[in-house]
């Protein structure tokens, strides 16, 4: 780590999200106004929490894995969630074609959903979200704070300023 980033306070949000979620695209927008408001200084990770109810939502979330391997994570879940009514529709092709729109090696997507080699990582997050009591998407966890955004997204992103303002000031 050099001094530069070093320096640099940060602080990580934890986003449980499913791809196949509505609630979920509608979070976009304050993540999209976290993004541009903290910059790299608020690390998103994209948690998986798919939902028995979507019945694409565990292959999606592997897509997504893929697509972090890949080097474009947020990119490719914001364009899944962009469009959650063509996955419903389509299923896994859809994953595929999303891919290829942003230049991803969409082969690769193909063998990693068939091969499975991103199961572990979804399973050990579902895993770890029920542990901690995720029940819905969108959740978040910031600074050990767990807010639910799947029953109301009222506020939340004013929440999790105010939580990322203190832990950045605490760090700086």
């Amino acid at each position: 780590m050099n001094d530069s980033s070093a320096a640099r306070a940060t602080a990580v949000l934890d986003v449980w999200c499913e791809l196949q979620c509505p609630d979920c695209r509608s979070a976009l927008a304050d993540l999209r106004a976290l993004r541009a408001r903290y910059g790299d200084r608020l690390e998103l990770r994209l948690r998986h929490f798919p939902l028995e109810k979507h019945k694409h939502a565990f292959a999606a979330a592997q897509a997504a894995e893929e697509a972090a391997e890949q080097g474009r994570s947020w990119p490719y879940v914001e364009a899944v969630l962009d469009r959650v009514e063509e996955l419903d529709r389509k299923g896994e092709p859809f994953l595929i074609e999303v891919a290829r729109e942003l230049g991803l090696d969409a082969e690769e997507f193909d063998t990693a959903l068939i091969d499975g080699r991103h199961i572990l990582i979804v399973d050990a997050d579902q895993a770890e979200g029920k542990a901690i009591g995720v029940t819905g998407t969108p959740t978040y966890v910031i600074g050990g704070e767990r807010l639910d955004g799947g029953k109301s997204q009222e506020g939340l992103r004013e929440r999790i300023e105010e939580i990322a303002d203190r832990l950045l000031a605490e760090d700086a």
